[in-house]
C-alpha cells in the first residue's frame, strides 16, 4: 500500500469497502497516523478526535478508525455526526494530538474518505502525509493490556461547535429569513440550530439524513430546489452546504447564484473596513474568475494565488499571516476562528454583513463582476498522458492565443477522479463555451 500515492488533494477518497477504501485499510491508516502524530514525550495518552458524516458507510470506518487508534494506543473520542470543520475545532479545543473526519465531501453516497488533521486542527503538509503513508508497511509494535486506547463520546460535541460559531458572528441575524440547504449531510442538525441563535428565521430544506441520502440531488452542487425554496418563501437568501459542510454557497433572493468568489469579496471588503484584513491580502486559487481580482484591485485589496485546493490555500494564509482566503467552490478560510475551510462560519460572517449594513446579499454582491467561464470536466484513462501531451499542449497555446489576454485557459487534474478538468474564461460565453469544447476534445483523445 505505501508504494501508491493514497492521499489525493483532501485526504483518502473512494468507493467505501471497494478496492481502495475498506476498514482494512482504515484500521492501517488511522494506527499510522496515531504513531505519526501523537505528541512523542509519552507522558500521557495520545488522544484522537473521531467524527464523521452520516452516510451509512461511515460506520463501518468509524469503528474501523477507533480500532486502528486504540491498537496503536491512542484514546479515541467519537463526536458523532458533525461537519468537518467541527472536528478540526474540537481538536484544537480538546488539546488533541490528531483527528479524523470520515467523509467524502460533495461526493455520492456510496462514496468515502478519511481525512487527516494534526494537533490544532491543522490539515496535514504533503511530507506528513507521506510519512504517514509509509507507516502502512512498517512493522510496528502494537500496544496491550493497559496500553490499549480507550473510548469515549463527547456530548457536548455540537454545543461546543455551535458556541464557537456564535462567538464569531459579528452582528445579529435578526430580520433575515435565510433557506438553508443541508445536502442531508454532517450540517443537518448544527447549521440551523446555529444560524436562529444567530438571530436569523431558517427554513431547513434537505436536513434528514437516512444514510444513503447525502448530496442526492441536493447541496452545494445542486442549487435548484434551493433557488425554488427561497423565493417561494420569500426569504432574503439561501445557503447550500455539502455533506461535510466545509463550503458554502448562496443565492440571492432572487434565487441567483452568489458563489465563492463574489462571497469572499464581500468578506474582504468587510474585513477591510473594519481593519482586520491582515496586508490589506485575500488569497485564491487560481480557479478564482478573473472578474475578482478585478473587484479586489478597485478595493484596494490584492490577491495572492495558490494551487487549487483549500490546503494550499491554508498553507499560504499561514505563511503570510493572512486573514482570509477560500476557493470559487465555497470553500472559505479565516485563520482567526477556523483552521479549515467552514461552510457554517462563511454563511454566518455573509449574513451578518447583510445585517449589519442592511443591504441585500445581490447588492454587496455585485462588487464583482465576473468573467464568462466554462468548465469541462473531461474523464480520462490517464491523468499523466494528459498532463505530457504535446497534442494537448498545442492546443492550449493556441487558445491562450486566440483569447490574446482577454481570457485564460487553465487545465488541472482532479486530485480525487481520473479527471481533467478545462476551465476557459472570455470576454463572452460562446467564446468560453466554443474553446472549451474544443480543448476538451483534444483531451478526451488522449491514450
Amino acid at each position: 500500500m505505501s508504494a501508491r500515492r493514497l492521499f489525493g488533494t483532501d485526504g483518502v477518497r473512494g468507493l467505501a469497502n471497494g478496492e481502495l477504501l475498506t476498514p482494512e485499510l482504515a484500521v492501517a491508516l488511522s494506527a499510522s497516523a496515531a504513531r505519526v502524530l501523537a505528541e512523542r514525550d509519552r507522558s500521557r495518552r495520545p488522544v484522537a478526535v473521531v467524527g464523521r458524516d452520516p452516510r451509512a458507510s461511515g460506520e463501518m470506518l468509524e469503528a474501523a478508525v477507533v480500532a486502528g487508534l486504540t491498537s496503536a494506543g491512542a484514546d479515541a473520542v467519537r463526536v458523532g455526526v458533525l461537519p468537518t470543520p467541527a472536528v478540526a475545532y474540537l481538536v484544537g479545543d480538546l488539546g488533541a494530538d490528531l483527528g479524523v473526519m470520515i467523509s467524502a465531501s460533495h461526493n455520492p453516497m456510496p462514496d468515502n474518505g478519511i481525512k487527516l488533521f494534526a494537533a490544532g486542527g491543522h490539515k496535514l503538509p504533503d511530507a506528513v502525509e507521506s510519512a504517514v503513508e509509509d507507516g502502512l508497511g512498517a512493522a510496528a509494535v502494537r500496544a496491550t493490556g493497559a496500553a490499549i486506547g480507550r473510548v469515549r463520546d463527547l456530548g457536548d460535541a455540537a454545543a461546543r461547535y455551535r458556541d464557537h460559531l456564535l462567538a464569531a458572528t459579528p452582528a445579529p441575524l435578526s430580520g433575515l429569513r435565510v433557506v438553508v440547504d443541508c445536502a442531508h449531510g454532517a450540517a443537518s442538525t448544527v447549521a440551523p440550530e446555529a444560524y436562529r441563535r444567530a438571530g436569523a428565521e431558517v427554513v431547513a430544506l434537505h436536513a434528514e439524513p437516512d444514510g444513503l441520502n447525502i448530496n442526492d440531488g441536493v447541496g452545494s452542487t445542486h442549487l435548484g430546489l434551493l433557488r425554488e425554496a427561497v423565493r417561494a418563501h420569500g426569504a432574503h437568501l439561501g445557503i447550500a452546504h455539502d455533506g461535510d459542510a466545509d463550503r458554502c454557497l448562496a443565492v440571492d433572493a432572487t434565487g441567483a447564484e452568489v458563489d465563492g468568489d463574489r462571497i469572499m469579496a464581500v468578506l474582504a471588503i468587510a474585513l477591510r473596513e473594519a481593519g482586520e484584513l491582515a496586508a490589506d491580502t485575500l488569497v485564491a486559487t487560481v480557479m478564482s474568475n478573473l472578474g475578482l481580482h478585478l473587484a479586489m484591485r478597485e478595493a484596494g485589496i490584492t490577491v495572492r494565488t495558490t494551487a487549487v485546493g483549500d490546503r494550499y490555500v491554508l498553507e499560504e494564509l499561514r505563511e503570510g499571516g493572512f486573514s482570509l482566503g477560500g476557493e470559487q467552490s465555497g470553500h472559505v478560510v479565516m485563520p482567526r476562528y477556523s483552521t479549515t475551510g467552514d461552510g457554517l462560519l462563511t454563511a454566518l460572517r455573509l449574513m451578518a454583513r447583510m445585517a449589519a449594513t442592511g443591504r441585500s446579499l445581490a447588492e454587496l454582491a455585485a462588487v464583482v463582476t465576473p468573467l464568462p467561464q466554462v468548465l469541462q470536466n473531461v474523464r480520462v484513462a490517464d491523468k499523466a498522458a494528459v498532463a505530457g501531451s504535446a497534442a494537448v499542449r498545442e492546443a492550449v497555446e493556441k487558445a491562450e492565443v486566440e483569447l490574446a489576454g482577454s481570457g485564460r485557459v487553465l487545465l488541472r487534474p482532479s486530485g480525487t477522479e481520473q479527471l481533467v478538468r478545462v476551465m476557459v474564461e472570455a470576454p463572452t460565453a460562446e467564446q468560453a463555451q466554443a474553446t472549451a469544447v474544443r480543448l476538451a476534445e483534444v483531451v478526451a483523445a488522449v491514450h
